[in-house]
């Protein structure tokens, strides 16, 4: 007799659909609602939001505003209709495309609808099954995804570790021999939940010793690292190393949208070859016009990333000087890591959002590892001292209510058991 193909989804919810019947519209899930920024509503009441990934409070700038609401109302929202290659390709979409090569400091590059699928797209168009794939065992879900794709062999190198990075790269070297392939090698600028950037540096150093190409994903660089805000290549000096960029406009560009930067070749390869793109309707001219803007804004008011690291310095600071473990992130983001139970954590959060009026993300197992807490917060440009020293006593408070056994006989008392 064929299974149900439902019996296992209604048996497992897997290990963060398992928490639903709690968790679902507070930990996750939630409605924050008004102007987006560091004031907010949660459930009817105003909370100081460390979760939004606007760092460079552009959201609702003026002009990114205006430059908006002038493209829905000469456009509106469904132009253009189809794919680029059939007949979504506008003039914006080559400009913006034009601006952000010249920015990230790269001959070409090639917009693209949404990050994630972008990247998952990229690596299934960059390779073939007899190329060999190198990639860090802390890559976002998109380049795991991507990789999944691959019908040949890939290695995964301990995170940001140079032994295991040259290690896999002797293997990978061995099977492309085998194979007549070539290597991909794929980290990150920033990774996204410890803050910290890769090693772009010594991974471009090893292009001396090893033939491999570089895909570097940079959503949390871009805009934030680097004297202009190109990125981490441009923070470590090796943005001329890097053979493939990308980056999403979900963070600093406070939009929908990515886009990829190579020499002309791969570009012009990539634009018939990424099926994410030929087969899905062009980015609609809100978003293009509206990144022009907001890239406007990045090249000519360097005040406002000035601002953004102000306010990182002084929350991450601050934190250090009271003693909280934020790993060793040297980025906007900002991680505090506690120790305690799935249950303790979401008393924890419970107690900052509806006692001090905090809003971050909780992040738990399985994406850290059991008995770790990670509050993790993203300073942005809007946020103000006030906002930092306010979240600073928070944090102060609610370790002692952590160490104490507080949340513990609270988590014991009133959040229900998961096995």
């Amino acid at each position: 007799m064929v299974k149900d193909l439902f019996e296992r989804i209604q048996n497992n919810k897997g290990p963060l659909g398992k928490w639903a019947s709690q968790a679902e519209g507070y930990y996750v899930f939630p409605k924050l609602e008004g102007d987006l920024g560091p004031r907010m509503k949660f459930h009817g009441k105003e909370i100081l939001n460390w979760s939004i990934n606007d760092y460079l409070g552009l959201a609702n700038h003026p002009e990114v505003r205006k430059a908006d609401a002038d493209a829905a109302m000469q456009f509106g929202a469904a132009y253009p209709m189809g794919a680029r290659m059939m007949s979504g390709h506008t003039n914006y979409h080559e400009q913006l495309e034009k601006e952000l090569a010249e920015f990230v400091m790269k001959p070409a590059a090639y917009l693209l609808n949404f990050g994630y699928q972008g990247m998952v797209s990229i690596i299934d168009a960059l390779v073939t099954k007899n190329d060999i794939i190198v990639y860090d065992v802390d890559s976002h879900a998109c380049i795991i995804d991507g990789v999944r794709l691959h019908m040949g062999k890939r290695f995964t190198y301990k995170h940001n570790d140079l032994e295991s990075m040259e290690k896999n790269l002797q293997r990978a070297t061995k099977m492309a021999k085998e194979t007549g392939g070539g290597i991909l090698f794929i980290t990150e600028g920033v990774f996204g939940m410890r803050g910290q950037q890769g090693k772009l540096k010594e991974i471009v150093e090893m292009k001396k010793k090893y033939n491999f190409r570089l895909l570097v994903d940079d959503a949390h660089g871009f805009g934030t690292l680097g004297k202009t805000g190109a990125g981490a290549g441009e923070e470590q000096g090796c943005q001329d190393g890097i053979d493939v960029y990308f980056s999403t406009f979900a963070k600093s560009m406070a939009n929908i949208g990515a886009f990829v930067a190579a020499d002309q070749d791969v570009i012009d390869y990539l634009k018939y070859n990424l099926r994410s793109q030929m087969f899905a309707k062009a980015l609609p001219m809100i978003q293009t016009i509206g990144s022009l803007k907001r890239l406007e804004l990045l090249r000519k008011s360097s005040e406002i990333k000035d601002k953004l690291w102000v306010n990182v310095n002084s929350l991450q600071n601050g934190l250090r000087e009271r003693g909280f473990n934020i790993g060793d992130t040297n980025t906007c983001i900002t991680p505090v890591y506690l120790e305690g139970s799935i249950p303790e954590a979401m008393v924890m959060v419970n107690d900052l959002r509806e006692n001090y009026g905090i809003f971050l993300s909780i992040v738990v197992y399985p994406v850290i590892p059991k008995g770790i807490i990670l509050l993790r917060m993203i300073p942005t440009a809007s946020h103000t001292q006030k906002d930092i020293d306010e979240t600073l006593a928070a944090f102060e408070a609610i370790r002692e209510k952590l160490s104490n056994g507080t949340y513990k006989a609270l988590a014991e008392a009133n959040v229900e058991n998961v096995s």
